[in-house]
């Protein structure tokens, strides 16, 4: 087995640009394309070929990794790429795409005969751009050899969740996760809302919290991005939050349960970016505690 491979990266956002420039690091071949190409070019310097269509990107590739918006691009973009797709490369899909998706895009991966991962990942811009992701895995054991060195460049850990990646076992996983993230984010932005409404010095209530149960290093993170105006550059943008948000709200829908938490999050999410903080941290979801009129003089 060769440790070195040939790893085709479609989607060079936030999170796809930090994971390619950590493979080119750990001395693979890297073949990136993004739909708006400058987001792609500073891959350049490192050492990536920059790839004008997905099928020239994915030409020769070992391994493909997506890291698109939602699903349906995910699934748009591997079929531009397919009249180059090899029989048998592994296909290592990381964006966090939904479970009816996750089986819709596992179909298209048996009808080119690909090895199916599902994997997407824990983490946001820091974590990614340190090679400290959390990448929640589930796909066919004969084979991960050949995904294992992606994983170890982008990540700190891996944990497989099963067998088979049409299951979408790990964007099960994911999703859950992302309850938790969303929701402690929502909570963090109202409380510092609330205490601004109630003339209450934030600072005050940190004091006391701290290192008491309530404590929590999330929440202080979080909070300072608001309080220090440090919502650019976005380690998770607002959009993409509100996008997970409703993906968490359906799967609970599907499967016979009210998220009522995910479902106010993911309002609030989407009113943020109406507001024009879409591109922003989300945890910009604060301003969506006051009128627009309030939040555009803020």
């Amino acid at each position: 087995m060769t440790d070195k491979l040939t790893v085709s990266v479609l989607g060079t956002g936030i999170m796809g640009v930090a994971m390619a420039r950590n493979l080119v690091r750990a001395g693979h071949t890297v073949r990136a394309w993004n739909r708006t190409r400058a987001k792609a070019e500073p891959l350049a310097a490192d050492g990536a070929h920059i790839a004008d269509t997905p099928a020239e990107a994915v030409q020769d590739a070992e391994v493909v990794l997506t890291m698109l918006y939602d699903g349906p691009a995910a699934l748009e973009v591997m079929r531009q790429a397919a009249p180059a797709l090899r029989p048998g490369t592994a296909w290592v899909q990381s964006t966090t795409a939904g479970i009816e998706a996750v089986g819709e895009l596992a179909d298209f991966a048996a009808g080119h005969r690909l090895v199916f991962y599902d994997a997407p990942v824990l983490g946001t811009r820091q974590p990614a751009e340190a090679g400290q992701l959390l990448v929640l895995a589930a796909g066919p054991s004969q084979g991960r050899q050949a995904v294992t060195p992606v994983f170890e460049a982008v990540g700190a850990r891996t944990v497989w969740t099963g067998e088979d990646g049409a299951a979408g076992s790990a964007t099960r996983l994911k999703l859950v996760a992302n309850s938790w993230v969303l929701a402690a984010t929502t909570a963090a932005g109202e409380t510092l809302a609330l205490a601004q409404a109630l003339g209450v010095d934030p600072q005050s209530f940190f004091d006391a919290i701290a290192g008491g149960p309530l404590d929590m290093g999330y929440l202080r993170a979080k909070s300072a991005l608001v309080l220090e105006d440090r919502l650019s550059p976005a380690d998770f943008a607002v959009t993409t939050a509100a996008k997970d948000a409703h993906l968490i709200v359906r799967a609970g829908e599907q499967h016979g349960i009210r998220l009522d938490v995910a479902a106010a999050g993911a309002e609030r999410l989407t009113r943020a970016a109406a507001q024009g903080h879409g591109d922003e941290d989300m945890a910009a979801a604060y301003y969506a505690s006051f009128d627009e009129a309030r939040t555009s003089g803020s």
